[in-house]
């Protein structure tokens, strides 16, 4: 599987990135490395990594501002890597589009499972391009959601509720499974949260929760996606 992969990490810290590349080498990853914002943005809009691991600390960008441009020209996974451990950071890096977070010090079977996982996602999902169902339509590629011809403006943490309810459409997805995807796998279980952002997918997109026609709730377990016509 790692042959396969080219892992890109954005760390200004060397003694981490030297320990990265002995570790995803020994692995059969091709890895890369910048030491800066700048250089990291321009090797992922160049050179079109599988995966990138970012930390939030650099010398020349703020760690969510790249979130936010990669998020604008790639859907390739990210995985937050940082010494800033507190709920808020994590939450604002998830919110902003990264697929994980993981703190400083780290364990190296933590961070290969972690990437393994969100590689599996990838590849399981990749070749599914469009959804479509009644006037609904998401683009992964282009990651946008259209409604009757109309282009509908998601928030990044909107945009991954619904890619991953209608990846997933006519399943039904738990409330729990939806936490975890989105805001990561230590979240609290209360779906406050959840509920807050489904109500304002559900505004977005003309979708009455009383006589709905694309998000369907299953009382006290989740949400079930009309599926998709294709």
């Amino acid at each position: 599987m790692g042959t396969k992969f080219r892992i890109l990490s954005i760390d200004e810290e060397k003694e981490v990135q030297y320990y990265l590349k002995r570790m995803f080498i020994q692995k059969g990853y091709k890895f890369f490395a910048a030491q800066s914002g700048k250089d990291g943005i321009t090797q992922i809009t160049n050179g079109c990594p599988d995966l990138v691991l970012l930390d939030l600390i650099l010398p020349d960008m703020d760690g969510m501002d790249i979130i936010k441009k990669v998020r604008s020209v790639s859907d390739c996974p990210m995985i937050v890597v940082s010494s800033k451990g507190k709920e808020k950071d994590k939450v604002s890096a998830l919110d902003a589009g990264a697929d994980d977070y993981i703190t400083k010090p780290f364990g190296s079977e933590e961070l290969m499972a972690r990437i393994r996982c969100a590689l599996r996602y990838r590849r399981k999902y990749g070749s599914k391009n469009v959804y479509e169902y009644d006037g609904l339509k998401v683009d992964y590629e282009r990651r946008l959601v259209i409604v009757d011809g109309k282009q509908i403006h998601l928030t990044p943490v909107e945009y991954r509720i619904m890619e991953y309810l209608t990846m997933n459409s006519g399943k039904v997805v738990t409330y729990q499974m939806l936490l975890e995807k989105i805001w990561g796998p230590y979240v609290s279980e209360n779906n406050k949260i959840l509920r807050v952002n489904m109500t304002n997918i559900r505004r977005k997109i003309g979708d009455d929760p009383a006589e709905p026609k694309y998000i369907f709730t299953e009382s006290g377990v989740g949400y079930r996606m009309a599926e998709s016509e294709d």
